[in-house]
């Protein structure tokens, strides 16, 4: 799959479900639920104990229309590489590193490290850096979206932190090209409330898609 084709799938959707979890077992359960409301883009952080090997079942159990997977909170290259073996189609770190972004356009996989400053994003974007975590992105909210525009209208923004389904249209109107989502999304999860995590995900890929059509009638 050409990264351009992956850039592509995680923006039409327009959610990426960031999945955090206790076990491995729960991990692919709350991934499950998410793809069964309509997020096919679904990051497996190595916060998750057996990441890898949650992806390889995910790659395994779900067809590549069903499923574009990533692997988050990648710190370094060497974890960035164990995570493409094992099926990751994208990375997601919570900050840049240089070495990552090299790794990853050496094997034309989408990098999307976690920036705050114009200095971040500049740095990212000239290492090849094609999409930009806003992150966290509860530290200064949709409106910073519009600053950063202003200067830089080319850079594609996706915010992850604060952000739930009732701003979901406020960071869509600011210019995001998608919006990752944890917690606000699988918080039903603690409960063994798989179900409540699959609205969940129904009710996020439809507020961005109406946030979408309104921006466009505006």
């Amino acid at each position: 799959m050409f990264k351009q084709n992956i850039l592509k799938r995680i923006t039409d959707v327009g959610v990426v479900a960031v999945i955090r979890a206790e076990t491995s077992e729960e991990a692919i359960k709350i991934s499950t639920a998410c793809i069964a409301g309509g997020i096919s883009a679904i990051e497996v952080t190595y916060t998750v104990p057996g990441a890898s090997f949650v992806i390889s079942e995910l790659v395994k159990t779900f067809s590549s229309e069903q499923l574009i997977v990533g692997a988050g909170t990648i710190l370094d290259s060497e974890t960035a590489r164990s995570a493409i073996l094992a099926g990751a189609k994208y990375i997601v770190s919570p900050g840049f590193d240089l070495n990552t972004a090299k790794l990853c356009n050496r094997y034309q996989i989408p990098y999307m490290p976690g920036c705050l400053t114009i200095t971040e994003m500049l740095t990212a974007m000239e290492a090849g850096v094609d999409i930009v975590k806003l992150f966290p992105g509860n530290a200064f909210g949709y409106n910073y979206v519009k600053a950063v525009k202003g200067p830089l209208p080319q850079v594609n923004i996706m915010p992850t932190g604060g952000v739930n389904i009732n701003n979901v249209g406020d960071w869509i109107s600011a210019g995001v090209v998608a919006i990752g989502v944890g917690s606000d999304l699988t918080a039903p999860a603690k409960n063994g409330n798989y179900e409540g995590v699959k609205q969940n995900a129904i009710a996020f890929v439809n507020a961005v898609r109406n946030a979408r059509e309104k921006h466009k009638e505006d």
